[in-house]
């Protein structure tokens, strides 16, 4: 794989040091020149939601997938490892855990989580594992909100087998079909088949309530079922084609699970905007699909311009939101893109996953656009709850520029995925001003999606020791070399 000419984070030793390489990209991104200890912390400080309940500091721990379920969709050890390290991370809002599917054959993976009457014991027990280790940690779980992301995986889905995918698709996308080798004779889902799925979430967040959960995120992002229906501009019937029958789908959840589980908080984890899938050129960097529909047009990319594809558009993102505040969803936990075909912009890396591309731009410009997109959102919507992404690529520097953009009021968490993979207590060693660990931070290496993408479970094989000693760990390496 040919080697990108960025600057690694690592090989930045001083603050001004990133500063001035910012300054040289050309790119503003909010950074604070020293770190308050303690309650004077910005992120350290408590988040008051509409109903009274105060969340304990600024920190979200970000949904991830760990492709280390059961085949029925319940946790194994390593899932339960993984909450419990969410739990002792500090963070005090825990978006969704990860994503469990409402439905078996709505997986991304055979052993992705279900949630249904057959799981709930065992979905209640590793959130039990999550809030006793927190409770163990920090003495304290009044100020401890969790979630659960209920999925879909649409277009994505492959439930049982992981190298098949086994889509289900709300429209004939001209891109994404050819990648994915599908014909155009292959069946889109139809309205009734939507219909029958929306009481499946229901349920679940019935189930997840009855659990504990404080929340359930309905998701709509990366491309999944959710994501899909945003672009669905050319579906007919009533879950296509104008902005009101594509967001039906979200609708119509929302507003039963409202009736009939009041007392639920309900979250969005939503891709703010996407772009034209990217492909690798001749030295493997990333370009965009050059497709134009007879008009001119690239019309398939929620928050996008359809006339200058590549370019943000967050009309119809801020017509989302609307919607959002107008159905009581108070929590919106912003992302872009899809990790499938514009990872760049999702996950943004200096090693990039083993089937992926070199980022075209440099992974700092990627989080630039995410942190100003979250900051511009959030100027719209004071009301609203919002969680940012794309934090880890910031490594060493991250809590100088988490501190700025929450003292700024351009987010109010921010979220850490990968992060808390190799370095659980990171949000704890900031909030309390303990010296980082630079020997534990994520260097973005992608093998925690490497390894997925290869058939095996997702962790930090690189800096993890519980990881290194896995016998997943010589696969990964042969499958890599080979």
């Amino acid at each position: 794989m040919t080697k990108s000419n960025y600057t690694k984070i690592s090989r930045i030793r001083t603050l001004n040091d990133f500063k001035e390489y910012l300054h040289l990209l050309g790119i503003e991104i909010p950074v604070d020149d020293t770190l308050f200890i303690g309650d004077e912390n910005p992120l350290a400080q408590a988040y008051c939601m509409s109903d009274g309940f105060n969340i304990g500091n600024r920190f979200c721990i970000l949904p991830m997938e760990g492709w280390d379920g059961t085949t029925d969709g319940k946790p194994t050890d390593l899932t339960k490892r993984r909450w419990k390290n969410f739990g002792k991370s500090g963070a005090k809002l825990i978006w969704g855990c990860e994503a469990v599917a409402v439905r078996s054959d709505g997986r991304a993976n055979p052993n992705q989580l279900v949630i249904n009457k057959n799981n709930s014991r065992a979905l209640e027990e590793i959130l039990n594992i999550l809030i006793n280790e927190h409770h163990s940690h920090f003495g304290n779980t009044d100020d401890l909100l969790v979630g659960l992301q209920l999925t879909h995986s649409g277009r994505f889905s492959r439930p049982s087998d992981k190298s098949k995918i086994e889509p289900k698709i709300l429209y004939h996308h001209p891109i994404l079909d050819q990648i994915y080798n599908i014909d155009q004779s292959y069946p889109v889902i139809t309205d009734a088949e939507i219909d029958d799925l929306i009481p499946y979430y229901v349920s679940a967040a019935k189930i997840a309530h009855q659990i504990g959960f404080n929340f359930v995120d309905i998701k709509h992002c990366h491309g999944y079922l959710g994501h899909e229906f945003l672009s669905a501009v050319f579906r007919p019937g009533k879950y296509g084609g104008s902005f009101e029958n594509r967001t039906r789908f979200f609708r119509e959840i929302v507003q039963e699970i409202n009736k009939e589980i009041p007392g639920l908080k309900i979250g969005v984890r939503l891709s703010t905007f996407d772009f034209p899938p990217f492909f690798s050129d001749e030295n493997n960097f990333g370009i965009m699909s050059t497709y134009r529909n007879s008009e001119g047009l690239y019309p398939f990319a929620f928050g996008g311009d359809p006339n200058n594809p590549g370019q943000v558009n967050l009309k119809e993102t801020i017509q989302f939101l609307h919607l959002c505040n107008s159905l009581n969803v108070e929590m919106v936990n912003f992302t872009q893109g899809s990790p499938y075909y514009t990872p760049h912009l999702t996950r943004p890396a200096y090693y990039p996953p083993i089937d992926s591309y070199i980022s075209p731009e440099d992974p700092l410009v990627s989080v630039e656009r995410q942190i100003n997109v979250g900051g511009e959102l959030k100027k719209f919507f004071s009301s609203l709850l919002c969680v940012g992404s794309g934090y880890t690529y910031l490594q060493d520097y991250l809590p100088y520029v988490a501190q700025a953009v929450v003292r700024k009021n351009m987010i109010d968490f921010v979220g850490l995925g990968r992060m808390v993979l190799s370095y659980p207590e990171f949000p704890t060693d900031i909030l309390k001003g303990n010296p980082i660990n630079r020997r534990k931070i994520c260097r973005t290496f992608s093998d925690c999606t490497t390894a997925p993408r290869k058939g095996l479970v997702s962790g930090c094989y690189p800096l993890d020791n519980y990881y290194k000693q896995l016998p997943e760990k010589l696969v990964l390496k042969a499958k890599r070399n080979s």
